[in-house]
């Protein structure tokens, strides 16, 4: 998306009795929300609006920013539909901020020279942040926190760079840390207050997080501010001075030390503020020019406070809304008021789950805490409980797994006992809420306030029956997500008190999961679909011949863990070669026009000339379409069924192997030149690339597997976009999950960093053999990441601290697949009875099919689909010509 051209007027106004215009001044995410509220309630269809952005690119998730390191683009933060926004005729201008506004005339005068007329004006300019008046604070090298393009610039000064300082040890500034180390930096992190996130947690929470963090390499300074900093002669940053006389030596300081209200916008035009800041609004967010509203970090509510997290700014975004349609005549009912929010606030900071809520405190009077600590896992949980036994608030370290039930219970008397609510789970004394606990009017989803009785209509009134329809219908879980566990608790609950059986079963024939029946395969070590179908199949099912959704599925089980449970390897071996899709049936994709491609496999996309040659040679002769794929191998196009051993086996003869393009198995592991060639290459990726391949082809999985190797932060071979991404650094390799292309593009996630060799290749035999254990059918690890209850949290858990103890037996299986490996297409040409499949036609196997026929094209060749389609007729139009 671009910004709107400047207007080629002085001045854009509406005439009397016309469209009134809306101006909005600012296009962060409370923006974004208050224009989707606008829309919501029809104010888009009758009003022309306006939004002047000031930075270059439409809101975007500052919630999520530090993602960005973990390899989210810029473009996977975004908030704005392009189609959204020219749906309702909302007129964006990028880059081009207010710089004035008269009140008297109704006139925003932007940057670019444009003014526009408005009838409501809504200022929604957020916050900038606070960089302490130290010395040498301009110096190069010292960065804010705040944007995309900060973030972009810390990340291209960071490459020069070894040490980093974080002056905050709040929200942000932990995020900000997290982004340093994430670059490879040794990091400080400077607080002036006595512990981390002082706002949100209590003494007892802030030891917690503080061990936590330091025992993942960080230096924490508290009780300390920043005297000066230090620049070297070019004036860049060399040192730190703090408060206590130490110095901390660095190339790089990034202030997160708090933001303030970017008010000066109203100052100038005469709008009052407060005194340390913030537009002054009333409940219905208006200042006082009932023309002029102010909503999120910018303004100072009626309650005297000016909130910095976003759920309270979305909820102001809803009364301004709902108070403009309401003066339109387009809204009937009275519109509530923004009165104040609620704090509570889960995050995961440094991998660390921080969680506080309510009188976190325990400033009331008459309070009591209820305490859990266990210094050795880093736990640290506090309930602060009423003089009347009702839940107050409470601060969570470590584990905030209880948060998304305790924070709706604020208020009331817990149905269980204090104690019984900190204990862990399993812990002898120890409980915990379920979903029916919850009174229909306690509110799930935090930013976008969500009940859970909204919730349970979506379900009785609406009926959704899945968690994306219920975010669809009510919002619930699409902020910042700590609430999806408990939406999926109490949609599954009203599901299962309605009656309505959700079916969980992988089809018709089989009332298990694909994770179930690898299991069952698995622990029972069968080796035949009709065994398993007649010993846990539905009933009906029993006997009978499976469904094309049953065999592939469990054919592709049977093939992944064939070692472990004494079953052939050979996936067109009797039972099996019934269970195949299409294109394993034959070893090869199956084309448009019935011909067949064939991909040998190019490990690494190394290939020597020799190799090259024999495949030119072999299209040649062939007749065969050529082309170079995006993953660094030669495709070769037209083959008939009964060419495929032909060719096969003079590409076997030159030692070429199966590329598995036709099954649901590992493709290729892309890679670039690597550190042998590139001036930039810090490890050798082609040698790691070729290892990974050699040792996971052929591995059979719910999906097809892709990865690639880059050797450096440059990420030329497009690592990020894989299954598994392997980026080399300094200190060894970066590993990175779950991601893919295609039509639903997703970046890979940072599992684990700074790895050797060894510890990289048993991550990801551990990662690949727990996917094909727990994925559903045809679910790539994408999908399947974000599918899995506790997301990359729970897989890192599992695959890099073993959690569920179940490495070894992963790392047993993986070795079992590479011992056994052999080459589809050498076993096949070394057996007759095999090739005897590669017919056209059964009953006359000499005869080549007829209708594959090709046409030449730009010195090729190219399917014949006129012979296919049949002749084209002439087709009389209303001119009377035909065509």
């Amino acid at each position: 998306m671009t910004s709107m051209p400047p207007h080629p007027d002085a001045t854009t106004d509406a005439a009397p009795g016309t469209t009134p215009t809306l101006v909005l001044i600012g296009h962060g995410m409370v923006g974004q929300r208050f224009l989707e509220e606008l829309a919501d309630r029809g104010v888009t269809e009758r009003t022309r609006v306006v939004v002047l952005c000031e930075e270059p690119r439409p809101a975007y998730d500052r919630v999520q920013l530090t993602s960005y390191f973990a390899g989210r683009t810029p473009d996977d933060l975004s908030l704005a539909d392009p189609e959204f926004l020219a749906r309702h005729g909302i007129e964006l201008h990028l880059g081009d901020p207010a710089t004035a506004v008269d009140r008297t005339t109704r006139t925003v005068t932007a940057r670019s020279g444009l003014t526009v007329r408005y009838d409501t004006l809504v200022l929604a300019t957020g916050s900038y942040p606070f960089v302490p008046p130290v010395p040498g604070k301009d110096s190069a090298g010292c960065f804010v926190y705040r944007t995309i393009d900060d973030l972009l610039a810390i990340e291209e000064y960071a490459k020069n760079a070894r040490t980093g300082v974080v002056v905050g040890g709040g929200l942000l500034g932990l995020e900000a840390a997290g982004a340093l180390k994430g670059l490879g930096l040794q990091t400080h992190v400077v607080e002036f207050a006595p512990r981390l996130m002082a706002l949100q947690v209590d003494e007892g929470g802030g030891r917690a997080l503080r061990r936590t963090i330091e025992e993942m390499g960080l230096e924490v300074h508290t009780g300390v501010g920043g005297k000066e900093i230090v620049a070297d002669d070019s004036g860049a940053v060399a040192a730190m001075g703090l408060s206590d006389d130490s110095r901390i030596e660095t190339d790089l300081v990034v202030f997160s030390a708090g933001v303030r209200p970017r008010d000066q916008l109203a100052r100038d035009c005469g709008l009052p503020v407060g005194e340390r800041g913030g537009i002054v609004v009333d409940e219905q967010c208006r200042t006082e020019d009932p023309a002029v509203y102010a909503i999120g970090e910018c303004a100072l509510a009626s309650d005297g406070r000016v909130y910095g997290l976003v759920a309270p700014g979305y909820d102001m975004a809803r009364v301004t809304a709902g108070d403009i349609a309401a003066r339109l005549g387009d809204d009937t009912g009275q519109p509530d008021g923004f009165t104040g929010a609620d704090l509570s606030t889960k995050l995961k900071l440094l991998g660390v789950d921080v969680a506080s809520f309510g009188d976190a405190h325990g400033t009331t009077d008459g309070a009591l805490d209820v305490v859990y600590a266990d210094s050795r896992s880093g736990v640290y949980k506090k309930l602060v409980i009423g003089s009347g036994g009702e839940l107050l608030g409470g601060v969570l370290v470590g584990d905030a797994e209880s948060y998304g039930m305790l924070r709706p219970l604020t208020g009331t008397v817990p149905p269980l006992a204090p104690e019984q609510l900190v204990l862990p789970a399993g812990a002898e004394g120890g409980g915990g809420l379920g979903p029916s606990a919850l009174p229909d009017d306690a509110v799930l989803c935090n930013c976008h306030n969500v009940t859970k009785g909204t919730v349970r209509a979506a379900v009785t009134e609406h009926s959704c029956t899945t968690l994306p329809e219920v975010k669809k219908c009510t919002k619930a879980g699409t902020g910042c997500g700590s609430c999806v566990k408990s939406l999926t608790a109490v949609m599954n609950d009203e599901l299962a008190a309605s009656g309505a059986v959700v079916g969980t079963g992988l089809c018709g024939c089989f009332p298990h999961t694909r994770a179930e029946l690898y299991e069952i395969v698995r622990t029972l070590r069968l080796t035949s679909f009709a065994e398993l179908l007649d010993s846990h199949g539905c009933p009906e099912a029993r006997n009978g011949d499976g469904c094309e959704i049953c065999k592939p599925t469990v054919g592709s089980i049977i093939a992944s863990l064939a070692p472990s449970v004494g079953a052939g390897g050979y996936v067109l071996d009797g039972e099996q070669a019934a269970l195949q899709d299409t294109n394993d049936h034959f070893l090869a994709n199956l084309q448009r026009n019935g011909s067949y491609s064939i991909v040998p496999r190019i490990p690494g996309g190394e290939i020597t000339p020799e190799k090259l040659i024999v495949i030119g040679e072999v299209a040649r002769d062939f007749g065969l379409y050529t082309k170079i794929t995006g993953g660094q191998r030669i495709d070769l196009f037209g083959a008939r069924v009964d060419q495929l051993p032909e060719v096969w086996a003079r590409l076997v003869d030159a030692g070429f192997e199966s590329g598995h393009a036709y099954g649901k198995a590992l493709r290729t592991v892309k890679s670039c030149v690597g550190q042998t060639w590139c001036r930039y290459g810090v490890q050798d990726s082609v040698r790691m690339a070729i290892e990974l391949e050699l040792r996971y082809r052929g591995l059979r999985s719910p999906h097809k597997l892709k990865s690639a190797v880059s050797g450096c932060a440059r990420e030329c071979a497009e690592a990020r976009g894989k299954d598994f991404g392997v980026i080399a650094t300094s200190n060894g390799w970066n590993l990175y999950v779950g991601g893919n292309g295609g039509a639903d593009p997703r970046h890979a996630d940072l599992l684990a960093q700074d790895l050797s060799d060894a510890e990289l290749i048993r991550l990801i035999d551990r990662f690949l053999m727990f996917y094909i254990r727990t994925a559903d059918r045809l679910e790539r690890t994408s999908a399947w990441l974000e599918r899995i209850e506790g997301g990359l949290d729970h897989v890192r858990d599992v695959v890099v601290h073993d959690s569920l103890g179940l490495c070894d037996e992963l790392e047993a299986l993986m070795a079992a697949h590479v011992t056994h490996y052999r080459d589809e297409w050498a076993e096949t040409l070394a057996d007759p009875e095999r090739l005897a499949r590669f017919v056209s036609f059964v009953n006359a196997p000499d005869v080549p099919d007829p209708s594959v026929r090709f046409v030449p094209e730009r010195d090729q060749v190219k399917p014949d689909l006129t012979l296919l389609a049949g002749p084209t007729l002439p087709v009389r139009t209303l001119e009377g010509t035909s065509v």
